[in-house]
């Protein structure tokens, strides 16, 4: 910056306060051809555009002479780590040449040096999906566009190269069509995997740079049922000295780094009978999301309309996820005559209020992990907030009727465009 550009008094101006988020967009702009598709155009924040793109049309196939063993329905860890699927998708990047051709190879080790950027710097983000085998016998993925287009503003934001989305979508669709069938027979049906894709910056260079090279991998993994705990979740809030995510932060952004610092926390709640931590933020104590997941509440105004009410994401404090989108899209086209939808700020102060009123209806948490989890107390300052929760703790109507909508929309009881087929061989 030129000497004359500093502002006298030291301080930023007015121009550099939004720096991050305009560095963002600048990038998601590159992405964005003239006829607004997305094609990936930018490479990470410092280097030149990419050379080659990614391209699932080049994706290789190297297929596994080992395969292992389909467990037992039900068991998804051996020694205390993930079962994974027989093999992955590797695709490897560099500021010099660009996206090299994928490959699908057997699932195993990687090899990186001990200086690789993302052992030191955290340059490393990643996305969770699901694959489902559906009771009408096919395998489907949900919105996977919604999470690769995520997954490209988690890479820009923590300064690893960019990619078409559509391409991302492709290769874990070819990812799922040589594994899917094996994993996900059709005698199984109702049943689901874990899909990860990740990104982590590899270059073997120490030093606070934006990395010059990358890794793009995405594994499927058996995972356990999160079935809501019996009776409901119960929440504790966050302390005050913690928090989990700040405006101007990357609280917005899928990165390893928002998740480490958080298990200390949760550690301690579960240690006091908790299921996960309410992340209170700010001196007024906003509800922004419960654990990992996005939170919502059901209460009814003082006029006596009932709205379901969930964090907003305009301030770029919490997870966009694909879950909540999918919650409040629903809930806006299905319930609108005796809901309202509300994405505001609001306080655990005006949760408190509702309850002592007896206007607190439900509440309940939304990801790909929990799913709809229904949410029967929350613990604040000595003080616990007891939550209706339906019979057993199962969950409210409202909760119920929109868990219901997306189980049948994921495993093909209901045809939606959100549900994508997944070809098979037959």
């Amino acid at each position: 910056m030129a000497p004359s550009a500093i502002p006298q008094n030291g301080h930023r101006g007015e121009q550099d306060l939004d720096l991050t988020s305009s560095a963002v967009e600048h990038r998601m702009a590159e992405n964005q051809p003239s006829d607004g598709n997305t094609v990936g155009a930018a490479s990470n924040g410092v280097s030149q555009p990419n050379v080659q793109e990614l391209d699932a049309s080049k994706l290789t196939y190297n297929f596994t002479q080992s395969p292992r063993e389909l467990p037992p329905l039900g068991v998804t860890a051996e020694n205390g780590n993930s079962i994974c699927t027989d093999h992955m998708v590797i695709a490897k990047w560099s500021a010099k040449n660009g996206w090299a051709a994928p490959e699908l190879k057997p699932y195993g080790p990687l090899s990186l040096m001990p200086t690789a950027s993302v052992l030191h710097y955290a340059t490393e983000c990643f996305e969770g999906l699901k694959a489902y085998r559906g009771y009408d016998g096919k395998l489907r993925i949900f919105r996977p566009d919604r999470n690769c287009e995520r997954m490209l503003m988690s890479s820009v934001r923590i300064s690893l190269p960019s990619f078409p989305p559509g391409e991302l979508e492709k290769m874990i669709i070819a990812l799922m069509s040589v594994d899917g069938p094996k994993w996900l027979p059709r005698d199984r049906p109702g049943t689901f995997i874990y899909l990860r894709p990740t990104m982590i910056g590899t270059q073997s260079q120490l030093g606070v740079q934006a990395p010059s090279e990358a890794m793009l991998y995405i594994i499927a993994s058996l995972m356990p049922p999160m079935d809501s705990p019996a009776g409901g979740m119960k929440l504790h809030t966050s302390p005050d000295d913690m928090v989990r995510a700040w405006v101007g932060g990357f609280g917005y952004a899928k990165v390893g780094a928002n998740y480490g610092p958080s298990l200390l926390a949760t550690k301690e709640a579960r240690a006091r009978g908790f299921h996960q931590i309410l992340w209170l933020y700010g001196k007024n104590g906003e509800c922004t999301e419960a654990g990992a997941s996005n939170f919502f509440v059901v209460w009814k105004t003082r006029e006596g309309k009932t709205q379901i009410v969930t964090a907003p994401l305009d301030d770029r404090l919490i997870l966009a996820g694909v879950t909540r989108n999918s919650v409040l899209a629903l809930a806006r086209e299905r319930l609108s005559e005796e809901v309202e939808v509300v994405e505001r700020k609001y306080t655990i102060d005006e949760v408190l209020e509702a309850s002592a009123e007896g206007r607190l209806v439900e509440s309940f948490a939304s990801g790909t992990a929990y799913f709809v989890c229904p949410i029967s107390l929350i613990h604040h300052r000595g003080s616990d907030i007891q939550i209706p929760a339906g019979k057993g703790g199962e969950g409210g109507s409202i909760t119920l009727s929109l868990k219901k909508w997306l189980i049948d929309i994921k495993y093909g009881r209901e045809e939606h465009p959100w549900g994508i087929v997944v070809p098979e061989e037959n």
